[in-house]
């Protein structure tokens, strides 16, 4: 009996790991793709994105603010995505339709499979995407 306990709670884990990991790579595609029809469901109630230059603001802040950007995104590379419970860290590389790089680090906070919150930390530059490497 505890064995069937502790495989349930393993394989649920082991579940909610690639859940995340899975919603968290599906905003990179929706950038890619320009798809904000994609994006706007992967977010929970209460959704709030920070940056250097934003403080927690909410989903429509984020959609005038930030989702313009993905007018200039062609292609991201994950190079490191850990997936610790609800908590997802992610090291990228980014190239812009100009063909300019970028990196930057985001840590996302989900509940129940939905991103509550996300920080993106800027690589050299001022803002994303134009914190672009020459």
């Amino acid at each position: 009996m505890v064995t069937l306990l502790l495989l349930t709670i393993h394989c649920t884990a082991q579940g909610s790991r690639q859940s995340n990991e899975k919603t968290v790579r599906a905003v990179y595609t929706a950038y890619e793709k320009k798809d904000w029809n994609m994006l706007k469901p992967l977010f929970a109630d209460g959704f709030a994105f920070n940056s250097p230059n934003d403080d927690h603001i909410d989903i429509k802040e984020y959609k005038v603010r930030c989702w313009p950007n993905s007018a200039n995104i062609k292609s991201f590379k994950i190079d490191k995505l850990v997936v610790d419970g609800d908590d997802v860290f992610v090291l990228y590389h980014g190239w812009t339709l100009s063909g300019k790089e970028m990196e930057n680090t985001e840590y996302f906070k989900l509940k129940d499979g939905k991103i509550k919150e996300f920080t993106c930390f800027f690589g050299p530059g001022i803002s994303f995407p134009n914190n672009t490497k020459k």
